[in-house]
């Protein structure tokens, strides 16, 4: 059953900017929280257990805005956090594409309020039947699905996601009305040639003409999500490499944070506790990416990153 909620409107979202400053610089523990010059949107920010952790979070690395995302069914926990921070926050759904009702799902969610299809975490094959269900459904409905590609388990039992990202260019092309939004270990791990879905994280200098480099640059209806340790171990391997990808794709890119920190500071876990991601221990992935954008990009270039590609993709614009 869908409840009734109250949707935040694009105008208001946009308005939310107004009021940056003064969450920016709110304190804790002595730590003031970063001024990054901009109203940056956190696109992957996942729902916290209390109406206030997702703003605690943002509150404590300088972000005024997130897009939250939550399962479909998550309406009653949204509209909390909604009514009681009007203008902070948008949403999308995300269900186990292998639910025999998944599109139904989702789409319910889109007639809540839901701006888009994501994060799309299943144990299945990209280019499989469940996943090209939801693929055209994103189409009919022109939202964007955000899909983790993952090739190498983190720990034992976990299993792999989305298998099979080095066929993804056949689905881009089978799918060309679809708003695709790379997220995860495969994605990012083939920004080097050569990719061997053989380490979670890899490590070194980038080796140029990777497989996600390309798709971006071939396929008009790819986008990529630099958050969550995935994003950020790609882009700290190679400075130079990052300066050029991030200006040659400075439209298609948009910063999440995917940062399951307590206060926006490191406290508490970080990246879930998975052991391949412990080079972020103790550090806020949205601090720590920000930074690096920022010193990786030219100040518009940086809008583009954390503002304008994802008020343009989440429709959030009046």
């Amino acid at each position: 059953m869908i409840h009734a909620m109250r949707t935040i409107s694009r105008r208001e979202f946009v308005g939310t900017a107004t009021c940056a400053t003064a969450i920016v610089r709110l304190r804790a523990q002595g730590d003031p929280a970063p001024d990054w010059g901009v109203p940056v949107i956190d696109t992957h920010l996942h729902l916290r257990q209390s109406v206030d952790g997702n703003m605690t979070h943002m509150q404590g690395c300088g972000v005024p805005r997130a897009i939250l995302r939550a399962r479909a069914d998550a309406l009653p926990q949204i509209k909390a956090i909604q009514d009681k921070y009007p203008g902070h926050f948008a949403w999308t759904g995300s269900v186990d594409a292998a639910q025999p009702d998944a599109v139904a799902l989702l789409t319910n969610a889109v007639k809540a309020g839901a701006a888009g299809f994501g994060e799309i975490k299943s144990h299945v094959e990209a280019d499989g039947p469940e996943l090209k269900r939801l693929y055209a459904a994103a189409a009919d409905l022109g939202l964007s699905i955000m899909i983790h590609f993952q090739e190498v388990p983190h720990f034992e039992g976990e299993g792999n996601w989305a298998t099979g990202f080095k066929r993804f260019e056949a689905v881009l092309k089978a799918f060309p009305r679809t708003q695709f939004i790379g997220h995860a270990d495969a994605f990012w791990a083939n920004v080097s040639d050569g990719y061997a879905n053989d380490v979670a994280y890899p490590t070194g200098p980038i080796k140029r003409g990777g497989l996600t480099d390309r798709l971006l640059s071939d396929y008009p209806n790819l986008f990529g999500d630099l958050s969550a340790n995935s994003g950020n171990n790609a882009l700290s391997r190679d400075a130079e490499f990052t300066k050029d990808f991030l200006n040659r794709h400075q439209d298609k890119l948009m910063f999440g944070s995917d940062c399951s920190c307590g206060d926006g500071r490191g406290a508490g876990t970080s990246q879930a506790n998975t052991p391949a991601a412990s080079r972020l221990s103790g550090k806020c992935v949205a601090r720590e990416t920000l930074a690096l954008l920022k010193r990786s990009s030219s100040p518009d270039v940086f809008k583009k990153l954390t503002v304008d590609n994802a008020e343009r993709m989440f429709k959030l614009r009046a």
